[in-house]
């Protein structure tokens, strides 16, 4: 617990109220129903898309466009394959379809004025759907000569290179998305009962506080294990890769008090004690501690609501000593 924490804590619930008896510093005591402690949660940045993009079709590389580190949008031409072959068959189709369709046209006016037969007709047409497929065929497989970026993104990996033959399927470039990444983060199923989907948590990153929504979570515990993977979203692009750690404020019911472990002093039996002010004598009262952060410590026992609790501890008062 910072400082600056705990000067905002002490501001706005009124913990203690700092004043000075006969150069003795002395808090005033306000027991709480309830205290709030920080856990943390590391997490792997990752891109929210990662692709391996490969060509559809074989053939010999002609052009790669992009090298590592290239910002890409999405519908960019990244890499072609030697495309000769493919315009000739697409050439080929379009000239099969033109003279389909201008058949049918003509078969159709014939039609009308009973020149040809219902089946003359029918065969045209289906001439017609056969070269209008392959037409369409070859146009797709002109398009698969080209490797187009499929979101706004960063190359991450290049494979290959131009002049290479290829069989279908193999990655030639790596993306990832350039504009968000995610956290995966396996948390304990006792601390999801607090949080909900769809809401800003806070993130450490690289000593700067950052939030993210959390956006995702798996539905079954790996391997009967009592985690989950939670994923959180970020807004803005950090460097994949990279370790951000959740901090989750979780509220735990237990009556007590914040207390500097300053005015701590060890007891037995596990116990510590601290020095109060009761009508101006120096009395020891008896706490257990349930939890600490930083310079203070959240404590349960003796202690009442206005007790006037010494800093320093014994090191600053002696037991039974009276204070005029």
């Amino acid at each position: 617990m910072s400082n600056f924490r705990i000067f905002r804590f002490i501001t706005l619930f009124s913990l203690f109220a700092s004043l000075r008896l006969m150069s003795i510093e002395v808090l005033e005591v306000k027991i709480l129903d309830s205290y709030s402690i920080t856990k943390t949660f590391p997490g792997k940045l990752l891109p929210i898309e990662q692709s391996k993009l490969a060509f559809e079709i074989p053939g010999k590389i002609k052009d790669i466009y992009v090298d590592v580190g290239d910002y890409v949008n999405k519908g960019d031409i990244l890499a072609k394959l030697d495309d000769r072959e493919s315009n000739a068959q697409l050439n080929q189709a379009k000239a099969k379809y033109d003279l389909s369709k201008q058949v049918l046209n003509r078969f159709e006016d014939l039609r009308a004025q009973g020149h040809i037969s219902i089946q003359d007709l029918d065969r045209a047409r289906s001439d017609f759907i056969i070269a209008e497929s392959q037409y369409e065929f070859f146009k797709v497989k002109l398009e698969q000569t080209n490797i187009i970026s499929p979101f706004n993104g960063v190359i991450q990996n290049r494979f290959l290179d131009t002049g290479t033959v290829i069989n279908s399927g193999i990655p030639i470039l790596e993306i990832i998305d350039s504009n968000f990444v995610e956290a995966h983060i396996s948390l304990p199923v006792i601390y999801l009962a607090e949080m909900q989907l769809g809401q800003e948590y806070d993130f450490d990153f690289n000593g700067d506080t950052i939030k993210a929504i959390f956006s995702k979570l798996a539905p079954m515990s790996p391997g009967g294990s009592d985690s989950r993977l939670a994923i959180f979203k970020f807004s803005d692009f950090f460097s994949p890769g990279s370790i951000a750690n959740l901090q989750i404020k979780i509220t735990q019911k237990s009556k007590g008090t914040w207390v500097p472990l300053k005015s701590l002093s060890q007891s037995e039996q596990g116990l510590w004690s601290v020095y109060t002010i009761e009508d101006n004598v120096v009395v020891k009262d008896l706490v257990e501690i349930i939890y600490f952060e930083n310079n203070y410590a959240y404590v349960s026992g003796t202690l009442k609501d206005n007790d006037l609790i010494v800093l320093g501890g014994a090191a600053k008062i002696i037991e039974g000593k009276k204070i005029n």
